[in-house]
This record gives C-alpha cells, sequence and structure tokens, in this order.
C-alpha cells in the first residue's frame, strides 16, 4: 500500500499552485465584496490545458484520471481560492461525464472540445425546488415535437447559470405514474442555454459570491433530439455515474479550504502575541488545531483512497460518500476554529477566515446532506433497513 504520489502526480499540484499564484487573498477578497464570475483564472486554467484533466484526449483533453483531479481540484482551493475558485471549474471535471460515458462520437466531437478550450461554459440542472434530493421525482417536462423537445418547469440552486452557455439538463420525458421504476422516464440533455426561453434568477447567498446559484425558469426551451444523450428514459442512470466523481472532488475541495485555513490560524498564532507571549504558546489553541490537523488527514486519505477505487473501476460508493461527509466536517470545524483563533479580527474580512467558514458551509450541504450520508452507510455497509 502506497500513500505517496508520482512524480507526475506532484507536479500537477505544482503547475496549479503556479497557476493560482496571481490569484492571491486580495483578489478573492474583492471577488467576495463585489461578486463577479472569475473568468480570469478559468481562462488561466483552460489555456494551460487543465479544464479537460478527465476527458480523453481524443477530444482535446488530458485523459488522466479522478486521483488526478483530485490533486488538481484540492490545489485550486487550498490556494486560497476556496470554493470560489474550485466551483468556477468544478462543472468541467465531473459534470460531463455521462457525456463521455453515453454520447455519440458526433455529440462528443461537437460537446466536449470547446468546453475544454474555455470557449464555452455549462452548468448542471438536476435540483428542482419542491424535490430536492430526491431526483426521481423530478418534474420539469421535456415533451417531444417532431425533430426536437420542448422544456418546461423550474430548476434550483443552478451554479454559473448567469454566465453558461451549455446546460445539462435531466428532464422528465414520461410521467412519473406510467413508469415501471420510478427511476424510469427521466431523459438527460446537453444543450444551449438558450435566454429566450430560459430565465436564470441568481440567489443572494452567505457566500462564493464570485460563483452565481440560480432559480432557472425554462418555458418552452426547444431542444434538437440530437442533443438527447443516451437512450430517452435512461437519464437517471446516466448521471448517476457522476455523483461519486462529484462527492470525491467536493470532499478535496472541503480539505484543501480547510488545510488554507488552519495555516492561516497556526501563523496567526505564531505572531499574535497577548499579555507577552505568542497566542500559539497556549495549549488552548495548540490543541484544538492540533486537532483540525488530524481530522483533515484523516479525511484526506478516506478522498484519495475513494479517488483510487473511481480510477480501478472498483465499487466507490461507501467511500466516496465517506470521504464527503469526513471532510466536510473536518474543513468546518478548521475553518471554524481558525476564526475563533484569530478572536475578534477573525470577524473581519481582510483576514480572510470568515470567508472560508461561509464557503466550507457548501461542502456540508451539497451534492448530499450529511444525514443522507449517515443513511447511505447505514444501509448500503452495514445492512440496516431504509429510514425513509
Amino acid at each position: 500500500m502506497d500513500f505517496s504520489f508520482s512524480d507526475d502526480q506532484l507536479s500537477i499540484k505544482e503547475a496549479i499552485e503556479k497557476i493560482c499564484e496571481p490569484f492571491d487573498e486580495h483578489y478573492w477578497l474583492k471577488r467576495d465584496n463585489e461578486g463577479g464570475f472569475p473568468h480570469e483564472l478559468h481562462r488561466a486554467l483552460a489555456d494551460g490545458g487543465w479544464l479537460g484533466i478527465c476527458i480523453p484526449t481524443e477530444y482535446g483533453g488530458s485523459g488522466l484520471g479522478m486521483t488526478e483531479a483530485t490533486i488538481m481540484m484540492q490545489a485550486i482551493s487550498e490556494s486560497g481560492a476556496g470554493m470560489s475558485g474550485a466551483s468556477a471549474v468544478h462543472m468541467n471535471i465531473f459534470g460531463l461525464n455521462p457525456v463521455v460515458q453515453f454520447a455519440t462520437e458526433e455529440q462528443k466531437q461537437r460537446m466536449l472540445p470547446p468546453l475544454i478550450a474555455g470557449k464555452e461554459k455549462s452548468c448542471f440542472a438536476v435540483t428542482e425546488p419542491n424535490t430536492g434530493l430526491n431526483t426521481t421525482q423530478l418534474k420539469v417536462k421535456a415533451e417531444r415535437r417532431g425533430d426536437h423537445y420542448l422544456l418546461s418547469g423550474t430548476k434550483v440552486w443552478i451554479s454559473t447559470a448567469q454566465v453558461a452557455d451549455k446546460m445539462l439538463i435531466l428532464a422528465r420525458t414520461t410521467p412519473l405514474e406510467e413508469c415501471t421504476s420510478h427511476t424510469d422516464g427521466l431523459s438527460l440533455f446537453y444543450t444551449d442555454l438558450d435566454r429566450r426561453y430560459v430565465t436564470a434568477r441568481e440567489i443572494p447567498k452567505m457566500g462564493r459570491k464570485a460563483v452565481d446559484s440560480n432559480e432557472l425558469f425554462i418555458d418552452g426551451l426547444k431542444v434538437p433530439v440530437e442533443d438527447l444523450i443516451g437512450q430517452e428514459g435512461m437519464g437517471f442512470k446516466y448521471i448517476m455515474h457522476g455523483m461519486n466523481a462529484e462527492r470525491i472532488l467536493i470532499a478535496a475541495e472541503a480539505v484543501g479550504l480547510g488545510k488554507v485555513a488552519l495555516r492561516r490560524a497556526t501563523n496567526y498564532a505564531k505572531e499574535r502575541v497577548v499579555f507577552n507571549r505568542p497566542i500559539g504558546q497556549n495549549q488552548a489553541i495548540q490543541h484544538p488545531l492540533a486537532v483540525n490537523w488530524m481530522e483533515l488527514e484523516a479525511a484526506n486519505l478516506v478522498v484519495y483512497q475513494a479517488a483510487t477505487l473511481f480510477d480501478q473501476g472498483k465499487p466507490c460508493g461507501a467511500q466516496a460518500n465517506a470521504a464527503k461527509y469526513l471532510a466536510g466536517e473536518a474543513g468546518f470545524n478548521a475553518c471554524q476554529q481558525a476564526v475563533m483563533t484569530h478572536g475578534g479580527f477573525g470577524y473581519a474580512k481582510e483576514y480572510h477566515v470568515e470567508r472560508y467558514l461561509r464557503e466550507v458551509l457548501i461542502a456540508r450541504i451539497a451534492p448530499v446532506s450529511p444525514q443522507l450520508v449517515m443513511c447511505y452507510i447505514a444501509e448500503r455497509v452495514l445492512g440496516l433497513p431504509k429510514s425513509y
């Protein structure tokens, strides 16, 4: 069992750190105060060829694995970009996996290269206001009309819809009452986000102001049949292929954010002098930070175990969910302790740790709640009866 990275993997971390270096804490403080998508970071990563890290080389990608993508996303977050930086490119890493796996060759050649080159941006439109995580109950309708579908309905918490050109959207093509299985009747499309028929209303939120979250109102969006991914009615099964990847990447980003918060807290504890001694000399300051380090390291091991299993094509649902849970909690604990270590200054934006705390909550909430992760482990690993 080897817990070390290869030279090539270490070079990925170094390359991403170098790209992120110009986007320092002042850049992200400005984005947090003023909003505005971090187009400059997106462009820099595109120019470096990183947006298609997991997409096969024949479509312009790097053809690397989930482990390498995990290294990349953790490095972006740990640079101080946090979820604002990671979320700007997150969709490129996991979102189009259903296209890679199930699209036709023509679709792959048409859909993937512009995304990798940074010429197009995409969003992932699944969640709806009244269904939450109960994806099989989605109600956005896609009605076949000859050579196209007409889509209507509402989606919510759709990231980057203000800047996206395309969207990967899950819609119901067969009424639920006509389906033999609750997972049937949903179809997946990768299509233009045509703003004549789609209104993206941004949701004001507590963190990650640089990357918009939206409610989408879709009214008669015309989607060509050529934009249907795979078979009609199989969309739910297709998106499941990206769920473990998303959990692993979110976990890596949470660990990265926890690490930069811990680093800032540790440096502050060394420098801040109260009662003629650095506060880091006090065990009441030392011990919580030591616990944060241990929690982050332990969570990170599960993150990379999940990524390794994913790359090997082995079952990794339990590990991906556990990684997401453990990293979300460890990242939150580290960010909260960073604020507390700074005392009153931790509440001030200029010290940055309060932004980390606001942003790390994303990793606890999305893409699946801690409670549902525990349900998954209880049922799928421990064999306990389903509770919901």
